[in-house]
Order: C-alpha cells, then structure tokens, then sequence
C-alpha cells in the first residue's frame, strides 16, 4: 500500500490545474509569458480568476496527498516523503518532459497540511522579507529560511529531509525569478 501512496502522490502532483485552466479559457500557458504552469503565469495571462482556480487546484493536491496519508495511518516521514513527491511530480510532470510549475500552491498545500504552526513561521518569514524587500520572490526566501529553521528547532529534521529536498528543487526553478528580483534592486 506504500508503494501505491507514493507512486499516486507523484502522479496526483502530475495533475496541473494552470494547464486545465488555460484550456478551459482556450489559451496555452506553455506558450504565454514565461511559459509556466502555475498560478502566477496563469493570472498574468488570463486574469484573477484562472490565478484563484490555479492556486486553489494546485495547492488542494497537495493537501489532500497529506490527508489521503494520515487516513491511510502511514507514519510520518512517509507522509512527508509522500508529500515531497506530489510536489516535485508538480515540479517535473513525466507527461510535459519534466516541465511543470514551480511548486509554490503545492508546497502551501502540503505545508498547511503536515503542521499549520510550522507552515506559520514560513508565513512570518515571508512577511519580515516582503517587508524589507518589497518584493514577493525575495520574500519567499526568508520564508523558507525561518521555515528550515523552525523544522531544525521540533528536531524534526531527519524527518523533512525529503521536503527539504523538493524545496531545493523549487528554488532552483526560481532562480530566474531571484536573479530578476536582485537585479532590480541594483
């Protein structure tokens, strides 16, 4: 049953709601703006409303990966592992190459779900950073930062390893975004 949990966890992260928004309103995201699967491409290209669907879509699926294993009683670090596999299956979706989104509605989803007082600090992280930076890509960092730090605080972290892993990942898939964000600061 593990093995299922795992394997449906990458295939649920598969799923990309920006890519069944973009259809519905008849555009190819992968083909607009910075050609990106997720909620931030879907809302500069189509609006509001295909970035709330996006957003709601992307970051449900990895909720409810979580909760399908808490109701399954896997233990913890399978969860976690679960998890980090709906994520990087949002991150590199075998059905478009390996190009999907960047993985941030996932990682709310999955972080909300796993511990809300956890995700919290990545919350507070964000906004002390967007605070001083003014800029929401910056931001994220100091979220993920005091989000580490917090997971290093429970002396959790031999269990966050994998998701640790998958934030690298998202990152690194960030790292045009970051690179513009310092520019302009120059």
């Amino acid at each position: 049953m593990l093995g299922f949990y795992w394997v449906l966890s990458y295939m649920t992260g598969n799923f990309m709601t920006a890519y069944v928004v973009g259809k519905v309103y008849g555009v190819n995201l992968q083909e607009e703006r910075s050609k990106n699967l997720g909620a931030r491409n879907a809302g500069s290209v189509i609006g509001k409303d295909a970035f709330l669907w996006t957003f709601l879509g992307d970051s449900l699926k990895g909720a409810l990966i979580v909760g399908a294993g808490r109701l399954w009683h896997f233990e913890e670090w399978e969860i976690i592992l679960g998890a980090s596999l709906c994520i990087l299956g949002h991150l590199f979706p075998f059905w478009l190459k390996f190009n999907g989104g960047k993985g941030v509605a996932t990682f709310i989803g999955v972080g909300l779900a796993l511990s809300p007082s956890l995700f919290l600090m990545m919350v507070v992280g964000t906004a002390i950073t967007l605070s001083i930076t003014r800029s929401l890509t910056l931001s994220m960092l100091g979220g993920f930062l005091l989000y580490v730090g917090a997971i290093m605080y429970t002396d959790k972290l031999s269990l966050y390893i994998p998701l640790l892993v998958a934030i690298i990942f998202m990152l690194m898939k960030h790292m045009s975004n970051i690179k513009e964000s310092l520019e302009r600061r120059k």
